[in-house]
């Protein structure tokens, strides 16, 4: 591990999270979780998969 990661652990347990920042943290785990079953179980939908699968367009630069 990096030392960087390190130092960035000791700062969380000296100064831990709040309660409300914990529960957005799980929150967005679990609507990933949710998402990754739903679309495990029933598949890709046929109307997100791109037709020609080519490179997107950039936009120019102004």
């Amino acid at each position: 591990m990096n030392y960087t990661w390190f130092l960035r652990m000791a700062k969380w347990a000296r100064n831990p999270p709040s309660p409300a920042r914990v529960k957005l943290v799980l929150g967005v785990i679990l609507a990933c979780l949710l998402l990754f079953g739903y679309e495990y179980v029933f598949g890709w939908p046929d109307w997100l998969t791109l037709e020609n699968g080519g490179r997107a367009h950039r936009l120019p630069r102004l």
